[in-house]
């Protein structure tokens, strides 16, 4: 029970390491609020971890709208009394597979700003300013990506994701004083998930999955496709207390891939 009476805001928590991570939080006692853009797919999710014996509430959320991220953090303090811990974990794809950046129209990069570094920098404000009123410190997790540590491809999401990896660290350093930790954890592709499909990739049946699969786990030294559930291993782990001194990181989930 490493997250045994947190109070915790997951983004994207309808799918893929949203999801993932939501229901790990939940089986280690946390309670959660689960936020995504997609009401549906939220409610499911918040349904799962309440059949485990869990605690969780959906709210529809877009991170981009300052409004909808302060009621979302709001939601966590009027429903358990307090907010502990803010997954930042929402993120959209390059919007077409194997754009390369003079593919990428002023609207393309609109949106994928908006999203994956205004989002952050939303959650990141409030969480901090909630933390700073409640006192006692927080934890705030960020998810990057390889993409922002090396030249993976998608230029303009990449640069998002870099942007999200220097607000990580930036944060980290102005929350110490305050008791607040800030991390991020650095996925490389999942095959698996719908992030990988609104990019463009097939998942749609076990064959198409399967391919994706042997393709991004060869890309890794380890040799295994990277998926929700290990990044949401990573998560707990840089939320709870057994992570009391760690921040500021930006832990890649990649078998190996930034080392090489």
């Amino acid at each position: 029970m490493l997250l045994d009476g947190k109070s915790a805001v997951v983004t994207g928590a309808g799918s893929g390491v949203g999801r993932a991570s939501a229901l790990r939080f939940a089986e280690e006692g946390a309670r959660v609020v689960c936020a995504d853009i997609s009401l549906e797919r939220v409610e499911e999710t918040a349904k799962l971890i309440a059949e485990a014996g869990g605690t969780a509430v959906a709210v529809k959320a877009d991170v981009s709208a300052e409004d909808d991220v302060v009621a979302m953090l709001g939601a966590a303090v009027e429903s358990f009394g307090r907010l502990d811990v803010l997954f930042n974990n929402v993120g959209i794809p390059t919007p077409r597979l194997g754009a390369r950046l003079e593919d990428h129209t002023v609207a393309d990069f609109d949106r994928l700003t908006s999203v994956n570094l205004r989002g952050v920098f939303l959650g990141c404000k409030h969480a901090v300013l909630r933390f700073k009123e409640q006192g006692g410190g927080g934890v705030i997790l960020n998810t990057g990506s390889v993409a922002g540590l090396v030249g993976w491809g998608g230029t303009v999401y990449g640069a998002t994701k870099g942007g999200v990896h220097q607000l990580t660290r930036a944060v980290a350093i102005e929350g110490a004083p305050f008791g607040i930790r800030v991390n991020a954890i650095c996925p490389a592709g999942m095959p698996y998930t719908n992030f990988m499909a609104a990019g463009g990739m097939s998942t749609g049946d076990a064959a198409a999955q399967e391919e994706a699969a042997k393709h991004t786990g060869a890309l890794h030294p380890l040799g295994r496709p990277i998926t929700a559930e290990d990044c949401a291993e990573a998560a707990v782990y840089l939320v709870s207390d057994r992570a009391a001194n760690v921040t500021g990181v930006l832990l890649p989930v990649d078998g190996g891939y930034v080392a090489r």
